[in-house]
């Protein structure tokens, strides 16, 4: 029913997939280890920001996969905790005709800042997205 797919380089957006992955009752998968779109209910599509932009890996898995007609959510670290990298997700997804169904972002610990990002209230409101993610297909 549900995929979790994620980049993380730096271990942040990986703890974001894990607390979203167990609220759905799934493990979370590395996009680096996925081979093609799986076909369940609702993707939800992860990564780290890497100077404004999601990370490479994840912009070559969205560009390479056809989502026509399936529901998508996207979620993300960042040292500022803006959400650039979500909002160029859905900029890539936005002529593949999918449904966006929401997204969330939360600061990451970036070199000596943001230490203890994603915190234990920030992965506690990652699975609180989860949980009204698989309310919104339901």
């Amino acid at each position: 029913m549900f995929d979790v797919i994620y980049y993380s380089r730096g271990g942040n957006t990986k703890k974001l997939a894990t607390a979203i992955a167990a609220e759905l009752g799934v493990s979370p998968q590395n996009v680096k280890d996925v081979k093609e779109l799986p076909q369940h209910s609702l993707i939800l599509l992860g990564s780290g920001c890497y100077g404004g932009r999601p990370a490479s890996e994840m912009v070559r898995f969205i560009e390479k996969n056809d989502f026509k007609g399936r529901r998508v959510a996207l979620f993300g670290t960042s040292a500022s905790g803006e959400g650039k990298e979500t909002d160029a997700m859905e900029k890539l997804l936005k002529g593949k005709e999918c449904r966006i169904l929401g997204k969330f972002c939360c600061t990451g610990k970036f070199l000596l800042s943001n230490k203890g990002h994603p915190s234990d209230e920030e992965l506690d409101k990652a699975r609180y997205f989860a949980q009204r993610m698989k309310k919104a297909i339901v």
